[in-house]
């Protein structure tokens, strides 16, 4: 079978994926045809796709978290790959593959992820902060284990949200000892919270988002985390007005860094400035990191970023 990554414009192919995505649209000729749009994956990578002709029966067949036989054809549109779609068919139990077979994980174990978040998190020596970042850990510890840090942009795959948060208590940790004047305690609390609430906002299985909660949609993960250093802060009797309860909720707050990024303030302590910064490089290394991933070695260039203003990333070869 051809993974994902090694497909090729003009490639003809046959293989088993996991339908990531699909939607019922219909085509802009008279009479107006349903097709179906996909997004295809494995663990390699994922495509575009698009099933023409959709009948009856293929819409109630077909759905997201499906794993499917298909032939198919790679074509570029746009400058960018898709797969149209020729035959497809659900897999059945007599093929052999599991939905397990077809989904990416954080190249970490989920166990070692969380492990390594609980451990950064003792090592808070603020009793007070120590306390409310550990309240905050355990409301979602058990999801940490296997959800997404977000739908597309970046850490979008099992543990994502995990393995996210640990690279950057390791930029965070380098930081403090390059620049003094940083406390340690709110870096390390900043790191573990600014994304705490991420399960809460999405619905998510084996890594993979389908949609976005009530919550999620009508508040997000900013407030809903903002909320529990509340929430935790009056359960463990601790001084809401007090400085370093105000500092975790801004550093919640302004991580976003802008309005329209979903901010409501901008950085304005030196270790908020730092969380924004450490966040905006662990993610974009990371979106640069999946598309060389996903992109064969024989392509010089990786597909359009979206996270990159949607620029193209060159593989220099030494």
């Amino acid at each position: 079978m051809t993974l994902i990554k090694d497909l090729i414009s003009g490639d003809e192919f046959t293989g088993f994926y996991l339908i990531k995505e699909l939607e019922v649209k219909q085509t802009n000729a008279t009479p107006p045809k349903d097709y179906l749009d996909i997004v295809l994956c494995d663990a390699s990578g994922q495509l575009p796709a698009k099933f023409w002709d959709a009948s009856p029966s293929d819409k109630e067949t077909f759905f997201p978290m499906g794993l499917v036989k298909v032939r198919g054809l790679v074509q570029t549109y746009r400058e960018r790959l898709q797969i149209k779609i020729m035959q497809m068919r659900p897999a059945a139990d007599a093929d052999g593959v599991t939905l397990t077979d077809f989904i990416r994980s954080a190249p970490i174990r989920p166990v070692d992820l969380v492990h390594a978040i609980k451990q950064e998190t003792a090592s808070i020596r603020d009793e007070e902060i120590r306390a409310i970042v550990s309240f905050c850990v355990e409301k979602v510890e058990e999801k940490l284990m296997h959800y997404p840090a977000a739908k597309t942009y970046h850490h979008a795959y099992f543990a994502g949200l995990a393995y996210h948060m640990v690279r950057m208590l390791e930029i965070g940790d380098f930081l403090c000892k390059q620049r003094a004047f940083l406390n340690p305690d709110f870096i390390r609390a900043g790191i573990i919270l600014h994304d705490i609430a991420k399960p809460e906002e999405m619905i998510a299985q084996l890594g993979i988002v389908s949609d976005y909660s009530v919550k999620g949609k009508l508040i997000g993960h900013i407030s809903l985390a903002s909320n529990w250093i509340t929430e935790a802060a009056i359960r463990l009797d601790i001084d809401l007005d007090s400085e370093k309860v105000t500092a975790l909720h801004h550093l919640v707050l302004s991580h976003h860094n802008l309005g329209e990024w979903g901010s409501p303030v901008q950085p304005q302590t030196p270790e908020a400035v730092a969380l924004h910064h450490i966040d905006a490089l662990d993610a974009k290394l990371q979106m640069v990191e999946d598309a060389l991933d996903t992109t064969p070695e024989t392509e010089a260039w990786t597909p359009f970023i979206r996270g990159l203003e949607n620029k193209a990333v060159y593989r220099v070869k030494v």
